[in-house]
């Protein structure tokens, strides 16, 4: 058969044709004894159109899931959609759409781009979160942690516009101010929010860090969650308002220096701060509240307003005054703090300030106490206490031990731990997300919807303006509702849950997609989880992957699974860039993945994303180099196709071709494997492949029937994880029956891959001059004896006296010269 042109447009379509409209060839097999294997991709936002980050991150996920299908596993590779969310509202507002329709016209658009990328989901399975047989169990969910106690309501504080009169999210404060209009500040206003207490599994989201996920997740990752999560272990302290009976709990990690504390602080929205206030300061005190919820915590000034009020220590009985200051969290510790400028950076910043004392009462173990006159930063190690009371020469670590049980044994205080995670605030003033499943009545109170009148659906006949609060509240016959208990007229909530409600459980949901009896079966998802490979940005470290595991140990502790822990291993894969920078439709620079398969079709754009780093790195987009894949491709092709018919003719004795290409196939298929397996390093696999095919290339001549066959099946298979059009072409035209990915993955023989001879390289000072090919095993006697006789290596030694000669046999020949 002569070769044939590589025409990707009539390739591909071939076969898109063929599979997009049967997702159950990427099916799993219930009766399966073959082991079973979970890859999942981090489910898009349907935001209109795939992007070239889309692209990568699926095509790393599509490789391992066919190239473990030719393992010979049981694999589930499913997909769905976050669908959700406020950029379907902010195209309500825009643009005179409904969100429901703009969501479902997304959805179909990038599920025909997937398709046509050729990705291999289970369809079948598809999930999307705004489809009430979806949102249902998030309310569901919601009940059972509101029996346990897991959700509540409190106040908290919310961005407010003041113009359009409604609740901002953080997405929506542009520089400080409305995203409608720029020169509206924001402001912040205390509303009645739900929260589920995701502080009630602190300890065992840190802990599981360390005993379960380590060395299946990216230790970037679980550093984050770590610092997000935030362990503390200190003292909690109560000082006496003066002349009152008040408290004003403190929370510290370094008790044993209290007695230098010169002033508490409270965070501006602490419960007391409003009775400590002078009428004169209010104004100024919510400016500081406004003016921080309009900037980055990493940007923030320390600013501070003095109450005029004092606080008495006590330990020392000394009184100090009292500061409200930006910096201090209310969610944090206790909200207020004692300040100890001689021992903490942060403090010594603030009082030196604003003129507050700074009183030194550590010292270093071999060193003396500072002058407080002269200290130019705070010492805040570990040290010997000084002019502590009854506890002054002690060891910080015992201080710290004897002054928390002395607080405790005397009622003022106790040793204690904290965490800077925050419970989870849930509600949202926005239409297009779960409605929370409670209602509202005079007499009773708050009063779950009974599960059998599940799902509460989101009424389609909403007016969308940006203003007010949730449009929700504009519907009548979603707002009014009998009470379930009393019968009494009641109101329905009209906020709705955070989005990643919806993304903490869907991988769950994808195991048992249809079931309308609960959220899944458990022994369904207890055959499936943990999941075995789930990929993503790393952007979602401390948001979407803490709440999974968060929503995993409370579906454990409900009964409905046995692990705590969603996923087993995390892949977190690069950017793609293009010219240094995030692609951004601002910036101008965004790559059209359809204009690309256009141009050079879907394997062309797989097979770059995957070569052009390594894929945990970030990868900047260069077209020439994608022409480059495209050229990749076509050789292959014109390969194959050219010696199908020179496999079947009879041969006598293999040629030295034969043994070369055998050679070669063999040390390829051991690399790929051996990166599939290990380091997930696909751009050296694509690397090996094309180094296999300039060899075939260059012995082509020379190649009979003793290789071919081998050759050309194993070099299709090998293709199918990067490129399964081309791949699945090549398998009908060598005439072989069924689909690339479900056929077994090349074996590879160690002695067949072994060389022949070393190509060893002769070094001049340490600079390659030559090589040399000699038989494997040649000793060094010979091996220098060749070396010296190379004439490219005699140009760098004739007339120069030989100081040493380095061996490392098979490998590398030194000759150091003067």
């Amino acid at each position: 058969m002569p070769e044939k042109p590589y025409d990707h447009k009539e390739v591909e379509l071939k076969w898109h044709e063929q599979w997009k409209d049967h997702p159950e060839i990427y099916s799993t097999d219930a009766a399966s004894p073959r082991p079973k294997y979970y890859v999942c991709e981090m489910l898009p936002y349907p935001s209109g159109r795939l992007h070239m980050g889309h692209v990568r991150n699926y095509s790393i996920g599509d490789a391992l899931a066919r190239y473990m299908w030719m393992r010979g596993y049981d694999v589930l590779h499913p997909m769905g959609w976050d669908a959700f969310g406020l950029p379907a509202e902010n195209a309500a507002i825009k643009r005179g759409r409904h969100p429901r329709e703009w969501t479902l016209d997304n959805i179909a658009e990038m599920k025909r781009q997937m398709k046509r990328m050729g990705f291999a989901y289970d369809w079948n399975r598809e999930v999307s979160t705004c489809e009430p047989e979806y949102y249902r169990w998030n309310q569901w969910f919601f009940l059972k942690m509101f029996e346990r106690g897991l959700a509540y309501r409190k106040e908290a504080l919310l961005n407010w516009c003041p113009e359009c009169n409604t609740v901002l999210a953080n997405e929506q404060v542009v520089e400080g101010c409305c995203w409608r209009h720029e020169t509206t500040p924001v402001e912040q206003r205390a509303l009645v929010q739900w929260f589920l207490k995701i502080t009630e599994y602190a300890e065992e989201l840190l802990n599981d860090t360390y005993k379960t996920l380590e060395g299946g997740w990216p230790e970037r990752v679980l550093t984050m969650q770590r610092n997000w999560i935030g362990r503390s272990e200190g003292t909690e302290v109560d000082f006496t308002l003066e002349g009152t009976d008040t408290k004003i709990r403190v929370f510290t990690t370094r008790v044993d220096t209290i007695y230098g504390a010169t002033c508490v602080i409270m965070a501006p929205e602490h419960p007391l701060v409003d009775s400590l206030i002078e009428p004169d300061k209010r104004d100024a005190l919510k400016a500081m509240i406004d003016s921080r919820a309009r900037k980055d915590p990493a940007d923030l000034e320390k600013e501070g307003l003095a109450t005029g009020k004092f606080a008495v220590n006590p330990y020392s009985g000394q009184k100090v005054p009292i500061w409200v200051g930006n910096f201090v969290l209310m969610g944090y510790g206790t909200g207020a703090i004692m300040a100890v400028p001689a021992h903490d950076e942060r403090d010594f910043e603030f009082c030196k300030q604003y003129g507050i004392a700074i009183v030194p009462v550590i010292r270093p173990v071999d060193g003396e106490l500072a002058d407080a006159a002269t200290m130019k930063e705070a010492y805040g190690e570990y040290g010997v206490t000084v002019n502590t009371g009854q506890w002054s020469g002690l060891a910080s670590a015992d201080a710290k031990k004897q002054m928390s049980d002395f607080a405790e044994q005397n009622g003022f205080g106790k040793a204690a731990i904290t965490y800077r995670i925050k419970d989870w605030g849930i509600s949202r003033q926005r239409y297009w997300g779960t409605p929370i499943p409670v209602i509202h009545c005079e007499k009773c109170g708050i009063v779950p919807v009974p599960e059998d009148q599940l799902p509460v659906v989101l009424p389609l006949n909403v007016e969308i303006t940006g203003k007010g609060r949730s449009p929700l509240e504009n519907v009548p016959e979603f707002l009014n509702v009998n009470c379930p208990q009393c019968g009494a007229a009641a109101r329905r909530e009209t906020d709705t849950m955070d989005t990643f409600v919806d993304s903490s459980w869907y991988f769950y949901r994808y195991c048992d997609s249809t079931n309308d009896k609960a959220p899944f079966a458990s022994q369904v998802a207890n055959h499936w989880f943990p999941i075995d490979q789930y990929i993503g940005g790393v952007t979602h470290a401390i948001l979407h992957l803490i709440y999974s595991r968060f929503w995993t140990k409370v579906m454990r502790d409900i009964g409905l699974v046995t692990t705590g822990e969603p996923a087993k291993n995390l892949f977190t894969q690069g950017m793609v860039l293009k010219d240094g920078t995030a692609m951004s439709k601002s910036k101008g620079n965004i790559v059209d993945p359809e204009e690309m398969v256009e141009k050079y079709g879907a394997d062309t754009c797989r097979l770059f994303v995957l070569f052009a780093a390594p894929p945990e790195r970030d990868m900047d987009w260069q077209e020439s180099a994608v022409s480059g894949q495209r050229r990749f491709l076509e050789r292959v092709y014109r390969f194959v196709t050219a010696h199908v018919d020179k496999a079947s003719i009879a041969a006598g004795e293999p040629t030295p071709g034969d043994r070369r290409a055998l050679r070669k196939l063999h040390q390829t298929v051991r690399k790929v494997t051996t990166d599939f397996d290990s380091r997930w390093h696909f751009n050296t696999s694509i690397a090996a492949l094309m180094e296999l095919v300039n060899e075939l290339y260059e012995v082509r001549n020379d190649l009979t029937a003793n290789s071919l066959p081998e050759v050309l099946e194993k070099l299709t298979l090998l293709l199918g994880p990067f490129a399964p059009y081309a791949s699945q072409d090549l398998w009908d035209q060598l005439g072989r029956q069924g689909l690339v990915f479900r056929q077994p993955w090349p074996s590879y023989d160690d002695e067949l891959a072994k060389e022949e001879q070393a190509e060893i390289p002769v070094q001049v000072n340490g600079k390659l001059r030559a090589k040399i090919t000699v038989a494997f095993g040649t000793d060094a006697k010979e091996l220098e004896r060749l070396a010296l006789a190379e004439p490219k290596v005699r140009a760098f030694t004739d007339g120069k006296q030989v100081v040493k000669i380095i061996v490392v046999p098979d490998k590398l020949i030194n000759i150091v010269v003067k």
